[in-house]
């Protein structure tokens, strides 16, 4: 009698345990390390840092892009803050979305110094701010063109690094545009 109530335990917990153990067995094991740091948001830590620091500036672009459609005496200035609004909004749209598939927050306000630098922009009017404006959107783009390359050409996730080859014209276009608009405004005087 023992016997077969063992037998009927065994066969009972055989039965009980089967769908799981066959769940257990039909899960693919976890081989791709690329597949499984893209589902779970993991990001080499210098595609990051690029993906941060160009949602930094591209929100800043866009602010201080208004601020000069506002501010600026200089036509060519007006209209290059605008392209600058316009075409970095477009970018850090696309660029946000990037980030949030890969685990990254995008912020929600300037950082501390591009803040900064806003609030020194916003003081200034007319041909002072032209000059001031395109300076600085000089100097930023040639920065900004170095970290494209280098992340379009260095760069370990696929899509980080699409992204910036795909984005790379464009900042490149702005640089030259830049500089256009600051040789016209070097010549004026402030009025």
């Amino acid at each position: 009698m023992k016997t077969r109530w063992m037998t009927a335990t065994i066969v009972a917990a055989g039965v009980a345990l089967a769908p799981a153990w066959g769940l257990a067995q039909s899960a693919p094991p976890a081989t791709d390390k690329a597949a499984s740091d893209k589902r779970t948001g993991t990001l080499p830590s210098g595609d990051r840092k690029f993906v941060t620091e160009a949602l930094k500036g591209g929100m800043a672009e866009v602010e201080l892009g208004k601020l000069a459609t506002e501010r600026a005496s200089n036509d060519a200035v007006k209209q290059f803050g605008k392209r600058m609004a316009d075409d970095h909004a477009k970018a850090a749209d696309e660029l946000k979305k990037l980030a949030q598939e890969k685990g990254l927050n995008p912020p929600a306000e300037l950082d501390a110094k591009h803040a900064k630098l806003r609030d020194k922009l916003a003081k200034l009017s007319g041909a002072e701010f032209d000059r001031a404006y395109v300076n600085e959107m000089v100097k930023d783009h040639k920065k900004d063109v170095k970290e494209f390359q280098k992340e379009a050409k260095s760069g370990k996730d696929a899509d980080v690094k699409g992204f910036a080859s795909n984005t790379l014209p464009t900042i490149e276009e702005h640089l030259r545009l830049a500089q256009q608009v600051h040789d016209t405004v070097k010549g004026k005087k402030a009025g």
